[in-house]
């Protein structure tokens, strides 16, 4: 290998034509394009202004996790800021090509991510802005094996805000994250590795990109969709691993107070998968280290 020379495989990208129904579609509404030269212009609102959504969907051994589930989540998140529809059908024809390109490539790894990402595009136009780009995955193994340490933050809001304000899009996954990486920037400078947002009135909600189950006695708990949580799709199957082992899934409010205390605490997401809580705002907390192998080979194993 030459000193200075990269080993990390390049990423694909896909730029769509088609993104939403407003657009015509011509052909297959996708084309690859080069990853390494520009193609977003400075004046698209996703740029300019946040105004978009995305979708991370994991892969694994080149098999996608819950695609149909991430794509439905997708034009659930486009209707709630009024975008266009989704052409749902050419989203998931260019998932699929993104992945075909690498593994011709030989550069498709046992973990990857690919990213969705729709705009309202360049303001004035009503032309839609599409794109899927896959990427590797970082090394998580030491995550998933050990744990995480997470700090409780207040997100500044009561746990009822999505009835309360629906027009603060609590529950889509949209591309203003500028809070949730200051909140992750904050636990980093605090020895800690994640967090839990918590409710001005106490409850739990997710982490800046997971969602949080906590094991209860014989009970899997996360919190509710109608808590501005955004419904998850690796926390939906983990409730069918916890199920199949004897273990009661339940959505319900769950207090901060409650965590101290629980058998087992995880964070999931796509890419991630699943890693268990060691450290909870200082406190060690309990781990299963069985419990967590197990969920982790289900999470790897399921696919659409």
């Amino acid at each position: 290998m030459l000193a200075g020379v990269s080993t990390v495989p390049a990423p694909v990208l896909v730029l769509l034509s088609a993104p939403t129904e407003n657009e015509p579609l011509d052909g297959t509404g996708f084309a690859p394009a080069d990853p390494t030269v520009p193609h977003l212009d400075v004046n698209d609102l996703g740029a300019v202004r946040g105004d978009g959504i995305f979708e991370t969907i994991g892969v694994m051994d080149g098999r996608p996790q819950a695609l149909d589930a991430h794509l439905l989540r997708f034009a659930r998140s486009a209707a709630q800021l009024d975008l266009p529809a989704p052409r749902l059908d050419v989203w998931r024809a260019a998932v699929l090509a993104a992945i075909e390109t690498a593994r011709t490539a030989g550069t498709l790894g046992p973990e990857v991510g690919v990213k969705t990402v729709l705009t309202r595009g360049v303001e004035g136009t009503g032309v839609a802005t599409g794109w899927v780009r896959l990427a590797p995955a970082p090394d998580l193994d030491a995550s998933r094996r050990d744990g995480v340490r997470v700090l409780t933050l207040d997100r500044g809001f009561p746990a009822d805000v999505a009835q309360r304000a629906p027009w603060l899009l609590q529950g889509a996954k949209t591309l203003s994250y500028a809070v949730n990486m200051a909140a992750l920037r904050y636990a980093h400078g605090h020895d800690a590795d994640d967090v839990i947002f918590v409710s001005a009135d106490g409850a739990v909600l997710e982490g800046p990109t997971a969602n949080v189950l906590a094991r209860i006695g014989d009970e899997v708990v996360t919190p509710p969709t109608d808590q501005a949580i955004l419904p998850g799709t690796t926390q939906a199957r983990a409730f069918d691993f916890f199920a199949g082992r004897g273990l009661r899934t339940v959505e319900r409010r769950l207090e901060a107070a409650e965590l101290a205390g629980a058998d087992g605490l995880w964070l999931t997401s796509s890419v991630r998968l699943v890693v268990p809580v060691r450290i909870l705002d200082g406190v060690a907390c309990a781990v299963d280290v069985e419990l967590t192998r197990g969920l982790l080979a289900h999470l790897r194993a399921v696919t659409d």
